[in-house]
């Protein structure tokens, strides 16, 4: 990203008080790239301007991706509004072939290898090098069940490279795995509208990450999609309309609630009060549930109409299954180093396919600070310890770099490696980190 720079190292000095402060997030990534998909692929309709977008790696990827596609997409970042021209094209997708850059956005992936298949002609997307580990082939199993469709992995391993041929989206039965990541489900859900008949989607075995998927289906109704749902367990059979006649014009991303757990997760640790505006138990993000977790710890949670409140309090271990709200394990390690017992977390497998093996990668972090660290193949235990400062190592993964901050707030010496890492979601963390001292 140009508009910050960063340092190869970050120390992070421990707060001399415990903060009283309102923080302002920047709009939740994984609500803008969706925005940024369903404003495309309803462009033939008309304009329309999303406002409070995030920019970031991850977004600004998803928006080359979608220019490349041939759809007129316009970021204005000093007002924090993309805006998505109409699509004058008589396809769906302007561009009949695309060689398409992702670098390490797993949304980007996802949702462009799902709405590709509305597509007429060939097109290839692949990534950085750690992308070119992560798991597609559920996505490809999926779309290759569509007559006129073909998706495959180049390297024959179900990873990118991956390639999309395809005379358009016909419609009809689809059944999909989501047990690795709901973002495949995700993009099946907003390539459905489009089709040339409806679709059925059932999912085959269990779902991660729900909340993302729900994220996804009451955005659809935004756009004023229908949709028919019956679950039994974990499976789900959705069937979607055709697209509506009229379009969209304005939607408001509402900011980013990942983003938002690193300041109320702050103020747990160090006894503070931490407001974040415009984020409330309405929220479409399931992560905005982070705070109940912290409840359960020992905090004290005010929920207003217009922010959310966590003031810290002596906190004690709990034993959760975050499945559900996956993007915030690590910022609840962090926390469990300070409470008065041992955290367990438990059914996160999936989060060892994500920007590294994150169970792992905090599991090795936080016994380098000191803490007691069982690992489990779907979770771990952490068992607070005296911790002590050290250099620690991010793995080019923004959420471990954020998570292991807080570490820094009540412990001197902690030292954040790559901290341009948090670039991909958060560019300007370390300038809002700082706020907590104000």
């Amino acid at each position: 990203m140009s508009y910050y720079t960063y340092p190869s190292e970050l120390e992070i000095l421990p707060l001399a008080i415990a903060p009283e402060a309102t923080v302002s997030v920047p709009g939740s990534k994984s609500i803008t790239n969706r925005a940024l998909v369903l404003a495309a692929l309803s462009s033939r309709g008309g304009s329309c301007t999303l406002t409070g977008a995030l920019q970031s790696e991850d977004t600004e990827v998803m928006i080359d991706c979608l220019q490349r596609l041939g759809f007129g997409v316009v970021p204005e970042w000093d007002r924090a509004t993309i805006t998505v021209r109409e699509n004058e094209s008589d396809r769906i997708i302007p561009a009949e072939s695309a060689e398409l850059f992702v670098a390490n956005s797993g949304t980007t992936i996802r949702f462009l290898t799902a709405i590709l298949s509305l597509g007429i002609g060939s097109f290839r997307l692949d990534g950085v090098p750690r992308m070119r580990e992560r798991p597609i082939q559920d996505l490809l199993d999926a779309l290759q069940q569509i007559d006129g469709v073909n998706a495959h992995s180049e390297m024959g391993n179900g990873c990118p490279p991956v390639r999309i041929e395809s005379t358009g989206l016909c419609g009809g039965h689809v059944r999909i795995r989501a047990d690795v990541s709901s973002q495949f489900l995700s993009g099946l859900l907003m390539a459905a509208p489009f089709a040339a008949e409806p679709m059925q989607i059932a999912i085959a075995g269990r779902l991660v990450s729900v909340p993302y998927v729900e994220m996804t289906l009451r955005m659809l109704s935004d756009w004023g999609f229908s949709w028919n749902r019956t679950q039994v367990g974990y499976n789900v059979e959705s069937i979607l309309s055709r697209p509506p006649t009229s379009y969209f014009g304005r939607y408001i991303i509402e900011p980013d609630a990942s983003a938002a757990s690193y300041y109320w997760a702050a103020a747990a640790i160090t006894g503070g009060s931490v407001e974040i505006g415009d984020l409330n138990s309405s929220s479409l993000q399931g992560d905005i549930r982070f705070v109940n977790l912290l409840e359960g710890m020992g905090c004290r949670v005010f929920w207003g109409e217009l922010s959310t409140v966590v003031d810290g309090r002596n906190l004690h271990g709990i034993d959760v299954d975050m499945n559900d709200i996956s993007d915030t394990v690590m910022t609840l390690a962090a926390v469990a180093c300070f409470a008065g017992g041992p955290t367990t977390i438990r059914n996160v497998a999936h989060i060892r396919h994500k920007e590294t093996d994150r169970i792992a990668a905090i599991a090795t972090e936080l016994r380098k600070l000191g803490a007691e660290v069982e690992e489990y193949l779907d979770g771990l235990k952490i068992a607070p310890r005296q911790l002590k400062g050290c250099a620690v190592e991010t793995y080019n993964d923004h959420r471990m770099a954020m998570s292991l901050a807080l570490i820094g707030l009540k412990v001197p010496g902690v030292i954040i490696k790559n901290p341009g890492c948090v670039a991909k979601t958060y560019p300007g963390f370390w300038q809002d980190f700082e706020k907590l001292r104000t």
